[in-house]
């Protein structure tokens, strides 16, 4: 059996971001404790020990349970796929999506939501994150600072359509394609239309949004307005 070193595999931005660290992440976002949020997710690991770190600092939270009634999920149980989908119908019509891990519902949502019209993404840099997380934890940065810290380090991290990354250099055989971006991640520019009237709409369209906004976090999805 393959041994894991978790610290290792945290350090370097592969494990999905903690409950309270994505709580962490929102505050020095800006966000407002008294946003309603959304999780969608399956059960978290953890359970609401973990669950908890997070509702300390956000505590507005509901589940597709709380929002619907049983007779509406009745039609979805056992079908773990269709549940998933609602999560996935709600991500793409937000107004924010944050994913706190990179699966593969995580990329779609995002290329699709920027096939629609630039509509915000935020996606955190975990390994960058984790540093910051440590540094905090040690003291070594200090509360006041932190905020500044991730507001200028994602002011241009917004889901703007930009030219799909190739991939890196050096790389040589399958590896090369572990390493560039997916299109379904980031359909630019094929499937991207370039023109000043489509550019228009998508300011329009993002100003509009602005208003109410829904955050995915790992397993978590969260709307609320601003």
């Amino acid at each position: 059996m393959k041994k894991i070193n978790a610290t290792e595999q945290r350090i370097g931005g592969f494990c999905p971001l903690t409950p309270k660290e994505v709580g962490i992440f929102l505050q020095a976002l800006g966000y407002n404790p008294s946003t309603l949020i959304y999780i969608a997710a399956g059960e978290i690991y953890g359970g609401n020990t973990h669950l908890s770190e997070f509702t300390s600092l956000f505590p507005n939270v509901v589940f597709k349970e709380t929002i619907a009634t049983r007779g509406e999920l009745k039609a979805f149980a056992n079908h773990a796929s269709q549940t998933a989908a609602l999560d996935y119908i709600i991500s793409v019509e937000s107004d924010i999506f944050i994913p706190s891990h990179s699966g593969n519902m995580a990329r779609v949502v995002e290329g699709l939501r920027r096939y629609l019209g630039r509509w915000k993404t935020i996606t955190p840099d975990r390994n960058g994150l984790v540093e910051i997380f440590d540094k905090l934890e040690t003291g070594l940065v200090k509360e006041s600072s932190l905020s500044y810290l991730v507001m200028k380090a994602y002011a241009n991290r917004q889901g703007a359509p930009r030219k799909r990354g190739g991939t890196f250099s050096g790389i040589k055989g399958r590896a090369r394609f572990r390493t560039k971006e997916s299109f379904y991640q980031n359909p630019f520019p094929e499937c991207i239309c370039r023109s000043k009237e489509h550019q228009n709409d998508t300011k329009a369209t993002s100003s509009a949004r602005e208003k109410h906004t829904t955050v995915q976090s790992g397993n978590q999805h969260q709307r609320y307005p601003l």
